[in-house]
């Protein structure tokens, strides 16, 4: 079980500009320490400071969005041999003192000791750039059907003369037609 192995979980919930974090001792479930630290390498580098600080044992990082706001501390993370761990996005319980990013954090670190196993982020490299160009992909075929249908659109309402001639034609030959004049 994690709990044997580990001393200290450090939770993060990152956001575009900031991250909360907060240290948990794994024992006692206590809060240890908490902090906001920048969205950008001083604040990686401060987040790996703190927990260097208050989490000198055996640690982990839960982090929340390994792979949107939490990338880039995560890989910062991984570059400095830290042991991290992916949260997947909690479900937000809504009490009378409401939701914080400091509750997130916590939140984060306690989680990872009750899945079994916790989920450990995804590699990079190979691996990424092909999640990229899969994406680039997706959008780009998207971004052609909706010229697609943009055209046929077009054709619907055009004048009578123009919609009978373009209508006959295949979609191979109306994109064809740059000038809009007869193929």
């Amino acid at each position: 079980m994690l709990a044997d192995e580990l001393d200290d979980v450090i939770g993060v919930d990152p956001h575009r500009d900031q991250h909360a974090v907060a240290v948990v001792e794994v024992r006692s479930g206590l809060v240890v320490f908490e902090a906001v630290v920048s969205a950008d390498g001083g604040g990686y580098r401060e987040a790996l400071e703190l927990a260097e600080r208050h989490a000198s044992g055996r640690r982990a990082f839960a982090v929340e969005g390994t792979g949107s706001f939490g990338a880039g501390l995560t890989r910062y993370l991984s570059g400095h041999d830290e042991q991290v761990f992916e949260v997947s996005r909690l479900r937000r319980e809504r009490r009378s003192g409401g939701k914080t990013d400091a509750l997130d954090a916590i939140r984060a670190a306690r989680s990872v000791l009750t899945e079994k196993p916790p989920a450990v982020p995804r590699a990079a490299g190979e691996r990424e750039g092909l999640r990229a160009l899969l994406a680039a992909r997706e959008g780009a075929v998207r971004a052609r059907t909706a010229a697609f249908c943009q055209l046929r659109d077009l054709i619907v309402t055009a004048p009578e003369p123009l919609r009978s001639e373009l209508r006959q034609l295949k979609r191979a030959q109306r994109l064809a037609r740059p000038d809009g004049g007869p193929a």
